[in-house]
């Protein structure tokens, strides 16, 4: 388990691409696939930002240039280059109830570039075809989040999973299987939290 040290000494060393193994090793969203695309700094920090948060250390100094090099990331039209570095870096910038206009621009990038099925593609283009294992990882990372929920299509997105789960192939459906859990505990508030170590 990377504790917050060890997060800041592979930071500071620039050793991203280690700092991003390391600490989606033990997720349920680890996959070969998402360390290609979430390879930029942006992201590195992103999901460096959401460990901390786990950790509830939340106030260790390097959670700051997290934050800064997430915020100067965001490109002109609201996200951080796709949907999947778009969602590690929103839910990044939520944790703690984070809130303010980068999260706004980057859930309206979100509701923008959702298919009208309800699922989002891998190229950042409205009319490129969608993607399962994206759109899965999008709802893992943000489906639990109210305002996520009120920006995009997120009943329709849901509803794509739950119609073509079988068709799925097996990495997706693990990613979806989990990220089901954490939508399931928002749209019913009673539900039991999962934990997400």
């Amino acid at each position: 388990m990377m504790t917050a040290r060890q997060i800041e000494k592979l930071w500071t060393a620039r050793l991203h691409v280690k700092l991003l193994t390391e600490v989606l090793s033990s997720r349920p969203e680890a996959s070969v696939r998402l360390h290609t695309e979430l390879a930029s700094p942006a992201s590195v920090a992103a999901v460096s930002l959401i460990r901390l948060d786990e950790l509830a250390q939340s106030t260790a100094p390097i959670v700051s240039t997290f934050v800064r090099v997430i915020v100067a990331a965001q490109e002109a039209d609201g996200g951080w280059g796709s949907a999947v570095s778009t969602s590690v870096c929103l839910r990044a910038l939520m944790c703690g109830n984070g809130h303010g206009l980068a999260i706004e621009r980057g859930l309206q990038y979100l509701a923008n570039l959702q298919k009208p099925e309800g699922i989002w593609p891998l190229i950042p283009i409205r009319r490129a075809e969608a993607d399962p294992f994206v759109s899965a990882f999008v709802l893992l990372q943000l489906g639990d989040q109210r305002a996520f929920q009120q920006a995009v299509r997120f009943e329709a997105a849901l509803e794509w999973f739950s119609n073509n789960e079988p068709k799925l192939d097996a990495e997706t459906r693990r990613l979806w299987r989990h990220a089901s859990l954490r939508c399931l505990v928002h749209r019913n508030p009673g539900a039991m939290p999962v934990a997400w170590s």
